[in-house]
């Protein structure tokens, strides 16, 4: 039986302990800006900014700063952060402790309240850098370009801007409000209507927040049409398995409920970077090959499902993104896939950030590779929405321009006595970080947002009863998300003697054949 997550940690990760920084001496140029990103009144996310204008490099930084009462930080990442009543230190990671001459470095943060750091210093100094602050804008970027369109998406380059201490970020402009963020020179402006002309521009910023001059106009026509290729009934795709709880002939469910689409669990590591269904099965010539010609001489296709709970993952064991692109690639090619779902919910992919950083990298790569494929990221959540590490996989997922189609969560397992109403607040906070983090519209940000939920009895003993997931699916609906799942059509049905237990083959509650299933072909 395949495990999930238990009850996620709460979004906090803050360590209430002082703890012992890394030697950092005050340096004259070195400045900490900070700007919320975003603000929603109650609460808002940030970003602090350390930029080395000085004349040597720095091996450390530690940044202190007040907040005012009724305003604190509840999360934050790539520092470790520090509070003792409304005084934090933030201290550099392992990784980002180095700050060259004209670089910066930055880490973000959550809050709840209205108010902003007070009384700044960074390195002891403060954070104005002791000189009256940086106030030299960037260079106005150059040769803004479109570079591809989609149905629903534009995809832009342009020239890196200039700047006296460093630039820290760009962002793009459609038809005069900012679209998206980015800290690179290219970016994709997804949630767009097809056959529209959309005109662009693109500004950068510097880590005083200085803005530079708009670059040139850039007008470019999506694609006619209402979806992408590809795209359709695989947003209604529940799972199945075939080496696990007594898998039921694809056909046959089809049939009975008019599913066309099913995410098919799991490509696993067989050794090394070499992909395999559960890490054993041969991509040709296995009963999951035969499954998918079986779904697809029925008019139907799969979106495999890269990773899960349990077994030996791609991701840790391929050792570089390109070589990651490469394994996911041969099971392109091996079925000519429209989709994949890479589902990171275990701590050896999901709670390691270099981890994480190359499955994103990688899903670059291969949309970079195969034009119109749709990429999906599945993994756990708090019953408010992502908690860190799924914060920062949103957070990085637009620092890598990785172009993520999909967030889908897991919103189960939480000892929960109201799935239907967690699940709404858990999908609710979800939509809520992709609109913060992308800048999007609460339509778009739903329409990037997928649930998979666990019909009837979960491992921490929550039940999800047919009329609950009925409720979810049309709540689903009504918001326009991107995806719905559960887990799994192998547990579709009522267990013998119509028991209650926690099974691979059954739901353990009553119920007719299939019934999550056809609930689901609706959506």
């Amino acid at each position: 039986m395949r495990l999930r997550f238990g009850a996620l940690l709460t979004a906090s990760t803050l360590a209430l302990a002082a703890v012992t920084s890394p030697s950092a001496s005050a340096a004259a140029g070195v400045t900490a800006t900070f700007v919320k990103t975003s603000d929603w009144g109650s609460g808002f996310e940030g970003r602090f900014t350390v930029a080395n204008g000085g004349s040597s490099a720095l091996t450390s930084w530690r940044v202190e700063f007040d907040l005012p009462s009724g305003t604190a930080i509840g999360s934050a990442w790539d520092a470790t952060l520090t509070r003792s009543g409304d005084h934090y230190v933030a201290v550099n990671k392992s990784y980002n402790g180095d700050v060259g001459v004209g670089a910066s470095a930055s880490f973000g943060v959550v809050g709840s309240g209205s108010g902003g750091p007070a009384n700044c210093t960074v390195n002891g100094g403060p954070c104005t850098g002791g000189g009256g602050g940086d106030t030299t804008a960037p260079s106005t970027p150059s040769g803004l370009r479109s570079t591809g369109t989609t149905k629903s998406s534009v995809s832009l380059s342009w020239t890196a801007s200039t700047d006296n201490v460093g630039v820290t970020g760009y962002d793009v402009y459609r038809d005069g409000s900012v679209a998206t963020s980015t800290s690179g020179t290219s970016a994709t402006v997804s949630g767009l209507t097809g056959g529209t002309s959309y005109t662009f521009t693109v500004k950068a910023r510097d880590a005083a927040g200085n803005t530079s001059g708009a670059s040139n106009q850039v007008t470019a026509t999506t694609q006619p049409g209402g979806t992408d290729p590809g795209t359709g009934s695989k947003s209604a795709a529940p799972y199945l398995y075939m080496g696990w709880g007594s898998p039921p002939s694809p056909a046959a469910v089809m049939r009975d409920t008019g599913v066309k689409w099913f995410t098919m669990a799991f490509i696993l590591s067989s050794g090394g970077c070499n992909p395999a269904w559960d890490g054993s099965r041969p991509l040709s010539g296995s009963t999951d090959a035969a499954a998918i010609a079986e779904i697809r001489a029925n008019g139907g296709d799969i979106v495999p499902s890269f990773g899960g709970w349990s077994g030996n993952k791609l991701g840790p064991n391929c050792s570089t993104p390109e070589a990651l692109a490469g394994a996911y690639q041969q099971v392109i090619n091996a079925y000519g896939l429209k989709a994949i779902d890479i589902d990171i919910e275990n701590s050896d992919e999901f709670e390691n950030e270099t981890v994480q950083d190359r499955i994103l990298t990688a899903l670059k790569i291969v949309k970079q590779n195969n034009p119109g494929i749709q990429t999906i990221v599945t993994f756990g959540t708090t019953t408010t929405g992502p908690n860190y590490y799924g914060g920062r996989l949103i957070d990085r997922a637009k620092a890598l321009d990785a172009n993520i189609d999909i967030f889908t969560i897991m919103p189960f397992d939480f000892g929960s006595s109201n799935i239907e109403t967690d699940t709404v607040n858990a999908a609710t906070g979800l939509k809520n970080k992709l609109k913060t983090t992308f800048g999007w519209s609460d339509a778009t940000a739903f329409s990037h947002v997928g649930i998979s939920g666990m019909n009837g009895v979960s491992d921490q003993r929550e039940t999800t009863t047919t009329a609950a997931w009925s409720n979810i699916t049309a709540w689903s609906k009504s918001n326009g998300l991107g995806r719905l799942a559960f887990w799994s059509v192998n547990r579709d049905r009522t267990c013998p003697g119509g028991g209650s237990e926690l099974s691979a083959s059954c739901s353990g509650i009553v119920q007719t054949d299939w019934e999550f299933t056809r609930i689901t072909a609706g959506f």
